[in-house]
């Protein structure tokens, strides 16, 4: 099954145009569960054809044992359709056994973000007299400003930007782009760090220009790990939420928008989702907050 896994995985890289983070979880998913299936059956040169619902249900019974979280066993039962899926489209097998072994019912997480008067706050933290605060402040307002994916933010190269109109062209998930509006704030803070941006070029360890906007202090493509570190730095200086990461300004963008009467369809077309149903799990927040609202200032909200 090997063999099998590894052109799975190259067809999601170079068919799907799959992230290499998703590939990755695909492959640890999918050699995890070949590694059942050696235990399973008493040999690792097991038939493709001997996998069936119950066999499937035995592997993720064997998660729960180990007191794998809910969410973590269904992405791996994804993962497995998926694969599954592929080798019926291959002609390997002739059913897909993952479409009979039910999804475990995840608790409803309502997204983490922060208030206006926070985002605020956060803007104004960073070193504008530096190139590297310029960027960081870039980071912060274009991930806010826009509600794009960090690794939506990273692949960002200049001719994306049309400051003209103030939109950006954003490649998205499955190669898909899609044209976002550029605030006014996230547009003087993109033109300030431009202008600043040669500055890191010029570093030592730089050795030429790849076109990508955003840049470490050696002058290399920032990476996602370092988009990561700086905005969750930033987050931890303003707020205490328990999860800071890039996605919490995409989630803020949302609720934002919502909470000052955006369109739903129109937030989904700005975020790049594929489904309404996604979306819509934003306006819980916005009713959640409303709720306290209401709970805090209506004299007969005892309830």
């Amino acid at each position: 099954m090997i063999t099998d896994i590894k052109k799975f995985l190259d067809y999601l890289g170079k068919e799907k145009n799959y992230s290499r983070n998703t590939v990755n979880s695909y492959e640890d998913d999918l050699l995890q569960f070949n590694s059942f299936l050696a235990r399973h059956f008493g040999d690792s040169s097991f038939s493709l054809s001997a996998i069936d619902q119950v066999t499937i249900r035995l592997f993720l019974g064997e998660l729960l044992e180990e007191k794998k979280s809910k969410r973590s066993i269904a992405r791996k039962l994804a993962s497995i359709r998926s694969f599954m899926k592929y080798l019926v489209k291959k002609g390997r097998i002739r059913r897909n056994p993952g479409l009979y072994v039910a999804t475990p019912k995840l608790p409803r997480k309502l997204p983490v973000f922060l208030d206006e008067a926070a985002v605020g706050k956060m803007m104004e933290l960073p070193d504008s007299t530096t190139p590297l605060g310029l960027r960081d402040r870039a980071v912060l307002e274009v991930l806010y400003g826009t509600g794009i994916r960090m690794g939506e933010l990273i692949k960002l190269k200049p001719e994306h930007v049309d400051i003209v109109k103030n939109v950006v062209k954003v490649d998205g998930k499955g190669n898909k782009q899609r044209i976002v509006p550029l605030g006014k704030e996230a547009r003087a803070a993109l033109e300030n760090y431009l202008g600043a941006r040669r500055v890191l070029l010029k570093n030592e360890h730089s050795n030429m220009d790849e076109g990508y906007i955003f840049l470490s202090n050696r002058g290399k493509p920032l990476y996602p790990r370092g988009v990561y570190n700086i905005v969750t730095g930033y987050i931890g200086k303003i707020a205490e939420i328990e999860k800071k990461s890039p996605h919490v300004l995409r989630h803020t963008f949302a609720t934002h928008m919502l909470n000052r009467g955006a369109d739903l369809c129109a937030v989904k077309e700005l975020l790049g989702h594929e489904s309404l149903s996604t979306t819509q799990l934003y306006t819980h927040v916005t009713v959640e907050r409303l709720k306290k609202i209401y709970d805090q200032a209506h004299p007969k909200a005892d309830r």
